[in-house]
Protein backbone atom coordinates (compact mmCIF):
# COMPACT_ATOMS: atom_id res chain seq x y z
CA UNK A 1 0.00 0.00 0.00
CA UNK A 2 1.53 3.00 -1.19
CA UNK A 3 -0.12 5.93 0.79
CA UNK A 4 3.08 7.94 1.49
CA UNK A 5 4.04 8.31 -2.05
CA UNK A 6 1.30 10.21 -3.18
CA UNK A 7 1.07 12.30 -0.25
CA UNK A 8 0.57 15.49 -2.79
CA UNK A 9 -2.33 14.06 -3.47
CA UNK A 10 -3.84 13.94 -0.12
CA UNK A 11 -2.81 17.38 0.41
CA UNK A 12 -3.79 18.77 -2.02
CA UNK A 13 -7.47 17.01 -1.93
CA UNK A 14 -7.28 18.34 1.94
CA UNK A 15 -6.01 21.95 0.46
CA UNK A 16 -8.66 22.06 -2.38
CA UNK A 17 -11.78 22.05 0.43
CA UNK A 18 -10.08 24.16 3.39
CA UNK A 19 -9.19 26.88 0.36
CA UNK A 20 -12.82 26.70 -1.01
CA UNK A 21 -14.04 27.00 2.38
CA UNK A 22 -12.21 29.53 3.42
CA UNK A 23 -12.94 31.56 0.43
CA UNK A 24 -16.76 31.27 0.84
CA UNK A 25 -16.85 32.29 4.29
CA UNK A 26 -14.77 35.82 3.36
CA UNK A 27 -17.54 36.28 0.26
CA UNK A 28 -20.59 35.27 2.14
CA UNK A 29 -19.74 35.42 5.96
CA UNK A 30 -19.82 31.80 8.67
CA UNK A 31 -23.99 31.60 9.35
CA UNK A 32 -23.28 32.13 13.08
CA UNK A 33 -26.61 30.88 15.30
CA UNK A 34 -28.36 32.68 17.76
CA UNK A 35 -25.68 31.95 20.77
CA UNK A 36 -23.58 33.93 18.69
CA UNK A 37 -25.30 37.04 16.91
CA UNK A 38 -27.96 37.42 19.50
CA UNK A 39 -31.04 36.83 18.73
CA UNK A 40 -35.06 36.23 20.27
CA UNK A 41 -36.43 32.68 21.43
CA UNK A 42 -40.02 32.11 22.40
CA UNK A 43 -41.51 28.58 23.81
CA UNK A 44 -45.35 27.97 23.24
CA UNK A 45 -47.17 25.54 25.29
CA UNK A 46 -49.00 24.05 22.51
CA UNK A 47 -51.17 21.36 24.45
CA UNK A 48 -50.81 18.54 21.92
CA UNK A 49 -48.52 17.28 19.45
CA UNK A 50 -47.90 19.05 16.05
CA UNK A 51 -45.89 18.79 13.02
CA UNK A 52 -42.61 20.80 12.66
CA UNK A 53 -44.03 21.45 9.08
CA UNK A 54 -47.43 23.05 10.32
CA UNK A 55 -45.20 24.88 12.64
CA UNK A 56 -43.07 26.78 10.00
CA UNK A 57 -46.24 27.24 7.90
CA UNK A 58 -46.16 30.28 10.83
CA UNK A 59 -42.65 30.82 11.54
CA UNK A 60 -41.28 31.08 7.65
CA UNK A 61 -43.25 34.08 7.83
CA UNK A 62 -40.54 35.87 9.84
CA UNK A 63 -37.46 33.56 9.77
CA UNK A 64 -37.20 30.90 7.56
CA UNK A 65 -34.07 29.80 9.50
CA UNK A 66 -35.34 29.94 12.76
CA UNK A 67 -34.13 26.43 14.79
CA UNK A 68 -37.68 24.72 15.79
CA UNK A 69 -37.91 22.35 18.65
CA UNK A 70 -40.32 20.42 20.91
CA UNK A 71 -39.96 20.06 24.22
CA UNK A 72 -41.41 18.45 27.13
CA UNK A 73 -42.00 15.13 28.13
CA UNK A 74 -45.12 14.71 25.61
CA UNK A 75 -43.24 17.20 23.03
CA UNK A 76 -46.01 19.92 23.26
CA UNK A 77 -44.17 22.86 24.42
CA UNK A 78 -42.71 24.41 21.00
CA UNK A 79 -39.41 26.41 21.24
CA UNK A 80 -38.35 29.09 18.57
CA UNK A 81 -34.98 30.42 18.40
CA UNK A 82 -33.86 33.30 15.81
CA UNK A 83 -31.12 35.31 14.72
CA UNK A 84 -33.58 37.87 13.99
CA UNK A 85 -34.22 40.42 16.82
CA UNK A 86 -37.80 40.29 16.84
CA UNK A 87 -39.13 42.91 19.18
CA UNK A 88 -42.19 42.26 21.65
CA UNK A 89 -44.74 43.49 19.30
CA UNK A 90 -43.34 40.58 16.21
CA UNK A 91 -43.21 38.21 19.00
CA UNK A 92 -46.83 38.67 20.29
CA UNK A 93 -47.76 38.38 16.08
CA UNK A 94 -46.27 35.09 16.07
CA UNK A 95 -47.90 34.05 19.45
CA UNK A 96 -51.71 35.58 18.03
CA UNK A 97 -50.65 33.17 15.07
CA UNK A 98 -49.82 29.78 17.04
CA UNK A 99 -53.21 30.91 19.89
CA UNK A 100 -55.45 31.01 16.63
CA UNK A 101 -54.50 27.85 15.32
CA UNK A 102 -54.33 25.55 18.08
CA UNK A 103 -57.13 27.38 20.08
CA UNK A 104 -54.95 28.25 23.11
CA UNK A 105 -55.96 29.86 26.18
CA UNK A 106 -52.93 31.77 27.40
CA UNK A 107 -52.96 35.45 27.03
CA UNK A 108 -48.72 35.25 26.47
CA UNK A 109 -45.72 32.27 25.63
CA UNK A 110 -44.42 30.72 28.37
CA UNK A 111 -40.92 32.50 27.79
CA UNK A 112 -40.22 35.38 25.06
CA UNK A 113 -36.70 36.94 25.70
CA UNK A 114 -34.05 38.85 23.36
CA UNK A 115 -30.20 38.12 23.38
CA UNK A 116 -27.36 40.12 22.59
CA UNK A 117 -24.20 38.74 21.37
CA UNK A 118 -22.38 39.03 24.47
CA UNK A 119 -23.02 35.07 25.23
CA UNK A 120 -21.26 34.15 21.54
CA UNK A 121 -18.29 36.23 22.46
CA UNK A 122 -17.20 34.52 25.38
CA UNK A 123 -18.52 30.62 24.29
CA UNK A 124 -16.07 31.59 21.12
CA UNK A 125 -13.51 33.21 23.68
CA UNK A 126 -13.78 29.58 26.11
CA UNK A 127 -13.89 27.40 22.58
CA UNK A 128 -10.63 29.01 21.38
CA UNK A 129 -8.52 28.91 25.01
CA UNK A 130 -10.24 25.09 25.23
CA UNK A 131 -8.82 24.06 21.75
CA UNK A 132 -5.17 25.97 22.86
CA UNK A 133 -4.67 23.89 25.95
CA UNK A 134 -5.72 20.55 24.42
CA UNK A 135 -3.55 21.22 21.70
CA UNK A 136 -0.77 22.02 23.81
CA UNK A 137 -1.61 18.71 26.04
CA UNK A 138 -1.33 16.37 23.93
CA UNK A 139 1.73 18.08 22.01
CA UNK A 140 3.60 17.80 25.59
CA UNK A 141 1.39 14.19 25.79
CA UNK A 142 2.78 12.80 22.58
CA UNK A 143 6.36 14.16 22.62
CA UNK A 144 6.72 12.34 26.19
CA UNK A 145 4.96 9.41 24.64
CA UNK A 146 6.92 9.09 21.54
CA UNK A 147 9.13 11.87 20.09
CA UNK A 148 8.43 15.50 19.20
CA UNK A 149 7.98 15.07 15.27
CA UNK A 150 5.22 13.09 16.19
CA UNK A 151 3.78 15.39 17.87
CA UNK A 152 3.46 18.16 15.63
CA UNK A 153 2.45 15.72 13.11
CA UNK A 154 -0.72 14.90 15.27
CA UNK A 155 -0.97 19.07 16.07
CA UNK A 156 -1.20 19.04 12.14
CA UNK A 157 -3.52 16.71 11.36
CA UNK A 158 -5.74 18.17 14.25
CA UNK A 159 -6.08 22.15 12.55
CA UNK A 160 -6.68 20.10 9.73
CA UNK A 161 -10.03 18.26 11.17
CA UNK A 162 -11.05 21.93 12.21
CA UNK A 163 -10.59 23.55 9.29
CA UNK A 164 -12.08 20.87 7.34
CA UNK A 165 -15.29 20.89 9.61
CA UNK A 166 -15.72 24.68 9.53
CA UNK A 167 -14.80 24.54 4.93
CA UNK A 168 -18.10 21.83 5.48
CA UNK A 169 -20.27 24.28 7.48
CA UNK A 170 -18.89 27.40 5.22
CA UNK A 171 -19.77 25.84 2.11
CA UNK A 172 -23.35 24.36 3.43
CA UNK A 173 -24.18 27.32 5.04
CA UNK A 174 -24.81 25.76 7.96
CA UNK A 175 -25.44 27.51 11.29
CA UNK A 176 -22.68 27.51 14.16
CA UNK A 177 -24.01 27.59 17.21
CA UNK A 178 -22.87 26.56 20.82
CA UNK A 179 -23.47 22.49 20.31
CA UNK A 180 -20.93 23.07 17.40
CA UNK A 181 -18.54 24.15 19.90
CA UNK A 182 -18.64 21.24 21.82
CA UNK A 183 -18.76 18.80 19.20
CA UNK A 184 -15.03 20.34 17.80
CA UNK A 185 -13.83 19.52 21.14
CA UNK A 186 -15.02 16.15 21.17
CA UNK A 187 -13.36 15.41 17.55
CA UNK A 188 -10.10 16.54 18.62
CA UNK A 189 -10.02 13.84 21.13
CA UNK A 190 -11.81 11.37 18.82
CA UNK A 191 -9.40 12.31 15.93
CA UNK A 192 -6.45 11.92 18.10
CA UNK A 193 -7.10 8.10 19.23
CA UNK A 194 -6.74 6.88 15.31
CA UNK A 195 -3.70 8.43 15.00
CA UNK A 196 -1.76 7.41 18.66
CA UNK A 197 -2.95 4.04 17.11
CA UNK A 198 -0.89 4.64 14.10
CA UNK A 199 1.82 6.23 15.50
CA UNK A 200 2.48 3.30 18.21
CA UNK A 201 2.59 1.15 15.49
CA UNK A 202 4.83 2.73 13.47
CA UNK A 203 7.27 2.80 16.95
CA UNK A 204 7.32 -0.77 16.70
CA UNK A 205 7.78 -1.22 13.29
CA UNK A 206 10.98 1.35 13.43
CA UNK A 207 12.52 -1.28 15.24
CA UNK A 208 12.81 -3.45 12.94
CA UNK A 209 13.28 -1.99 9.63
CA UNK A 210 16.25 0.55 8.33
CA UNK A 211 15.28 3.75 10.06
CA UNK A 212 16.10 5.82 7.19
CA UNK A 213 13.30 4.07 4.71
CA UNK A 214 10.74 6.12 6.80
CA UNK A 215 8.18 5.62 3.51
CA UNK A 216 8.51 2.03 4.43
CA UNK A 217 7.84 2.06 7.94
CA UNK A 218 4.82 4.00 7.75
CA UNK A 219 3.19 2.53 4.67
CA UNK A 220 3.60 -1.08 6.58
CA UNK A 221 2.25 0.60 9.83
CA UNK A 222 -0.46 1.81 7.66
CA UNK A 223 -1.30 -1.47 5.73
CA UNK A 224 -1.70 -3.23 9.58
CA UNK A 225 -4.13 -0.95 11.03
CA UNK A 226 -6.04 0.67 8.38
CA UNK A 227 -8.77 -2.44 8.98
CA UNK A 228 -9.23 -1.07 12.85
CA UNK A 229 -9.50 2.32 12.12
CA UNK A 230 -11.99 1.98 9.03
CA UNK A 231 -13.79 -0.69 11.48
CA UNK A 232 -14.12 2.00 14.33
CA UNK A 233 -14.62 4.58 11.94
CA UNK A 234 -17.79 3.26 10.44
CA UNK A 235 -19.66 2.18 13.78
CA UNK A 236 -19.03 5.27 15.56
CA UNK A 237 -20.40 6.81 12.19
CA UNK A 238 -23.40 4.53 12.34
CA UNK A 239 -24.33 5.53 15.94
CA UNK A 240 -23.90 9.22 15.11
CA UNK A 241 -26.01 9.11 11.89
CA UNK A 242 -28.69 7.29 13.50
CA UNK A 243 -28.88 10.51 16.28
CA UNK A 244 -28.82 13.02 13.28
CA UNK A 245 -31.53 10.86 11.77
CA UNK A 246 -33.97 10.78 14.90
CA UNK A 247 -32.73 12.94 17.07
CA UNK A 248 -34.51 16.28 17.61
CA UNK A 249 -33.23 19.45 15.89
CA UNK A 250 -30.55 19.87 18.70
CA UNK A 251 -28.95 17.03 18.34
CA UNK A 252 -28.79 17.00 14.72
CA UNK A 253 -26.96 20.36 15.14
CA UNK A 254 -24.41 18.51 17.85
CA UNK A 255 -24.65 14.98 15.69
CA UNK A 256 -23.28 17.16 12.07
CA UNK A 257 -20.25 18.31 13.11
CA UNK A 258 -18.89 14.69 14.70
CA UNK A 259 -19.92 13.02 11.25
CA UNK A 260 -17.89 15.28 9.49
CA UNK A 261 -15.14 15.02 12.13
CA UNK A 262 -15.06 11.74 12.22
CA UNK A 263 -14.38 11.10 8.60
CA UNK A 264 -11.75 14.00 8.27
CA UNK A 265 -9.92 12.68 11.56
CA UNK A 266 -9.50 8.96 10.19
CA UNK A 267 -8.33 10.66 7.20
CA UNK A 268 -5.87 12.72 8.66
CA UNK A 269 -4.57 9.99 10.84
CA UNK A 270 -3.68 8.09 7.97
CA UNK A 271 -3.33 10.85 4.94
CA UNK A 272 -2.17 13.89 6.53
CA UNK A 273 -0.30 12.78 10.42
CA UNK A 274 1.61 9.89 9.31
CA UNK A 275 2.88 12.06 5.57
CA UNK A 276 3.67 14.68 7.56
CA UNK A 277 5.44 12.74 10.47
CA UNK A 278 7.85 10.73 7.46
CA UNK A 279 8.49 14.28 6.00
CA UNK A 280 9.81 15.64 9.07
CA UNK A 281 11.91 12.69 10.00
CA UNK A 282 13.58 12.29 6.25
CA UNK A 283 14.28 16.36 6.74
CA UNK A 284 15.82 15.17 9.99
CA UNK A 285 17.86 12.51 8.74
CA UNK A 286 19.17 14.81 5.67
CA UNK A 287 20.49 17.29 7.80
CA UNK A 288 21.91 14.41 10.51
CA UNK A 289 23.93 13.04 7.65
CA UNK A 290 24.63 15.90 5.53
Amino acid sequence: MKIIEKKKIWFTISSVIIALGLLLAMINGINLGIDFTGGALMEIELHQQVEVSEIREITNQYDPNASINLLGPERTILQIRSTDDFDSSTRGEIFQQFKEKYNLEENEPLRAQQFGPAIGREIQNRAFLSMIISAIGMLIYISYRFEFRFGIAAIVALIHDILIVLAVYSIFRIPVNSPFVAAMLTILGYSINDTIVLFDRIRENVKFIKKSNYEQVANDSISQTITRSINTSLTTLITIIALYILGVEQIQVFALPLIAGVISGTYSSIFIATPVWVMLKEKQHKKFYH
